[in-house]
């Protein structure tokens, strides 16, 4: 059991070390809270850090297993945090190489989601990741990424349900995160697939969509590109006076595949 005296001065320590820079001391005064009061003194604290603080301090390690936040942070607080990772992103790094900067933000997402092998804390974290528009933004440029592949993932949950294998026509990472996703969330699948494929409903409509092979024939339908969704999380991060985002207003668009 933790000893909730000693929560605000770790606090306050974690803060002022990772505004300063010093994630490699923050994450030694975490280990050194674990040692003295357990895992629940860390995970108190990481709940209770600002969001924009917990960003800064797991932005620094891609979600590695060294980091002792990214296998103890609540699955709120890390939902809460991934607005602001967008907020260091220059018009200059979306502009000249947006692939690059949505491949940081997977490393992180990847790093974070398959850091445990527990799977209902997987699912956790991916749940309420996805239940914020901001989240179903951030999954959005994930899934840019490898549109074929997400297309060919829809229609195979749609048809297989709680069998799916995940085999599709690439071994792209993205692809276990999606169907992770799906599993988690049906609702927060659907989000991220209509910020990507805003013409659609629902992922049925996907199932019979398909990708020309000419990359010089336009697209018979919407998709939001890589540099456009970027800009769109940007837009999302909350002001320095605003609240701590809350859960999406969207509608659910939950299609029933896993029931």
């Amino acid at each position: 059991m933790s000893d909730k005296s000693n929560l605000p001065a770790l606090h306050k320590q974690v803060t002022e070390l990772v505004l300063a820079g010093s994630l490699h001391h923050a994450e030694q005064a975490f280990s050194e809270a674990v040692e003295q009061h357990g895992d629940l003194a860390v995970v108190d604290v990481l709940g209770q850090l600002p969001p924009q603080v917990t960003a800064l301090h797991l932005s620094g390690f891609d979600g590695g297993k060294t980091s002792l936040a990214t296998l103890l942070v609540p699955p709120k607080a890390w939902a809460d945090s991934l607005a602001f990772f967008a907020a260091t992103w220059s018009d200059d790094m979306i502009e000249d190489d947006p692939e690059r900067v949505a491949e940081t933000l997977f490393a992180h997402v990847h790093g974070i989601v398959f850091s445990t092998d527990d799977v209902e804390r997987r699912h956790e974290l991916l749940a309420e990741a996805s239940a914020s528009d901001h989240g179903s933004t951030a999954f959005a440029i994930l899934f840019s990424m490898a549109p074929r592949e997400i297309l060919e993932v829809a229609g195979e949950i749609l048809a297989k349900g709680p069998y799916i294998t995940g085999q599709t026509s690439s071994d792209s990472d993205i692809v276990p995160l999606a169907i992770e996703l799906a599993k988690a969330s049906e609702d927060g699948w659907d989000r991220a697939l209509f910020e990507l494929f805003p013409d659609f409903r629902h992922s049925g409509d996907l199932a019979d969509a398909e990708f020309s092979d000419d990359p010089d024939e336009e697209p018979k339908f919407l998709q939001r590109s890589t540099k456009e969704l970027l800009y769109r999380l940007r837009k999302q991060v909350p002001s320095a006076r605003s609240a701590v985002p809350k859960r999406g207003t969207r509608k659910s668009i939950g299609t029933g595949i896993f029931s």
